[in-house]
């Protein structure tokens, strides 16, 4: 183990970084889910989630293992392998995205090993975000196509053409930053930010990431 880590030094830093980037992330968006639910009953005068725990705190873990249970509904005449891709793409290239946002100081030592507080510091961190997030149009795009009816594929096509639209809108709306900053280094561009004073990008990157396209719905 000593002699892996060694010479594959990097790698061992990097996948407790993954885990715990991982572990975070999906658990914080599951309570926030349970959050927002606990709010809009008590709007509504309703109890909300309270059944599982105190609380209603493990419904998220319940609703996981329900989704993990639940019974497969494909259409007789979809093509079964895209059709089960299009969700692992989408999936897997939104939280791929997450490997280049930088979380805190440009870099720190663990066990002697330089690293940053992100999963990975690109010099074209913000080029390499807009490339991974633009192709989640894919995911949408295969996902209508793949299920053999005309119906969903029109959805899909509407959903990407919708996608495309914003990513042009919200590239463009970069530009001013990137001009400001001098960089794509997402960690030197928050660190320019702290100079000038301003917080653009993270609001950006919060509705790149979280609202894709914003009014989906």
């Amino acid at each position: 183990m000593n002699e892996f880590a060694a010479q594959h030094p990097i790698l061992v830093v990097a996948l407790p970084k993954i885990v715990v980037v991982l572990f975070v992330l999906l658990t914080a968006l599951a309570y926030l889910t349970w959050f927002e639910r606990k709010v809009v009953a008590h709007i509504q005068a309703r109890w909300g989630p309270y059944r599982v725990g105190p609380h209603g705190l493990l419904q998220p873990l319940a609703d996981g293992l329900k989704f993990l249970f639940k019974e497969d509904v494909t259409p007789a005449g979809a093509d079964r392998f895209a059709y089960f891709l299009a969700p692992f793409l989408a999936l897997s290239l939104a939280i791929t995205s997450i490997a280049v946002i930088p979380f805190g100081p440009k870099e720190f030592t663990v066990f002697g090993q330089s690293t940053p507080l992100a999963i990975t510091n690109l010099n074209i961190g913000l080029l390499i975000l807009f490339a991974i997030t633009s192709m989640g149009v894919y995911g949408v795009a295969l996902a209508g196509w793949s299920s053999n009816s005309k119906y969903p594929l029109l959805g899909g096509l509407r959903s990407s053409a919708q996608m495309v639209s914003y990513e042009l809108a919200l590239t463009m709306s970069v530009v001013g930053v990137i001009l400001m900053a001098g960089t794509f280094n997402l960690s030197e561009i928050v660190t320019a930010q702290q100079i000038a004073g301003g917080a653009v990008l993270p609001i950006q990157l919060n509705g790149l990431i979280t609202k894709l396209p914003l009014n989906q719905a």
